[in-house]
């Protein structure tokens, strides 16, 4: 069976996980409000989700706002800890699987040091994160960055400084991007880490390299040990190549179904969140409607 999500907020109940303040207004008494005000409004999504037929959730970066900043003013893990553990236990108890997708502004593979060492801050403050809400099938979902003209170098500076990195490395899961970065590429980062690869639909269709995209997710999935989890986007025809659309097209949904190997997590990314998936696709999460491929029996669905 596929199941369904979308990230960082809900149109319907207008909720977000992503309520954050300026660089400025950095005054304990503020973060905290907005981190209050994130986690309240992750619990209406979880229950929202779980009541609409929805498994998945991408939680916003900023769920507690600038906790990797030098200047973050008290002890986000003993503030907010307690918190994040119960919201962790409803997840579970309702069947969510969080994740979490920080911006292409965190560059581990960056030639110059602050910015990995700010890259790091972000992904190590993430992936506890996950730790406190006890994710234990919680991905953090990472590019690989700039080429910056050496490809091979960047990705050996990638590899290299994260290769210490426990608790990020614990959830780390590697995406391929529609310009610099092909599912090849990212496979070959991911193998040196250990780490799963997560194929976008949309970045494949603009910078797929060798690969068909049925070729990219049989291998992508045989890198997870848990169910595996893809990204369906839709271009947006108005706007640059890469641009999510509002909805996901029928035939990029029909697309993802010919190619898939096995039921697999899908996450879309549309720019209507909850509303931009249609509710035939939701009918995948309900009940078995379908028969794309050789795992449409759920009951002998075995991923790769």
């Amino acid at each position: 069976m596929i199941r369904l999500g979308y990230p960082c907020e809900n149109l319907t109940l207008k909720a977000s996980t992503n309520h954050t303040l300026r660089l400025a207004a950095l005054s304990e008494a503020q973060v905290r409000a907005k981190a209050e005000e994130n986690l309240k409004d992750l619990e209406r999504i979880l229950r929202w989700n779980a009541a609409h037929g929805f498994s998945l959730f991408r939680i916003g970066q900023h769920l507690i706002p600038f906790a990797s900043h030098p200047a973050f003013p008290y002890d986000w893990e003993k503030a907010h800890g307690e918190a994040l553990g119960r919201l962790g236990d409803l997840a579970k108890a309702l069947g969510q699987r969080l994740s979490f997708h920080p911006g292409q502004y965190v560059n581990p593979g960056s030639p110059n040091p602050p910015v990995v060492e700010r890259s790091l801050a972000e992904l190590r403050y993430t992936a506890r994160a996950l730790s406190l809400l006890g994710a234990e099938d919680g991905v953090l979902v990472l590019h690989l960055g700039g080429v910056y003209g050496e490809r091979q170098k960047a990705l050996r500076r990638f590899t290299e400084n994260l290769r210490g990195e426990g608790e990020v490395l614990r959830y780390l899961a590697l995406e391929h991007d529609e310009r610099l970065w092909t599912v090849e590429d990212v496979l070959e980062a991911a193998e040196a880490l250990g780490v799963p690869v997560v194929v976008d639909t949309l970045h494949h269709a603009l910078n797929p390299g060798r690969f068909t995209l049925e070729e990219a997710l049989r291998l992508a999935f045989a890198t997870w040990r848990t169910r595996p989890k893809v990204h369906l986007a839709s271009q947006d025809p108005d706007k640059r190549p890469g641009a999510h659309a509002f909805r996901v097209s029928p035939e990029d949904w029909e697309g993802l179904l010919e190619a898939l190997p096995a039921p697999a997590d899908v996450m879309v990314e549309a720019k209507g969140k909850e509303k931009g998936i249609p509710s035939t696709l939701l009918a995948y999460e309900k009940e078995a409607v379908r028969s794309p491929g050789p795992w449409a029996n759920p009951s002998s669905a075995k991923p790769t």
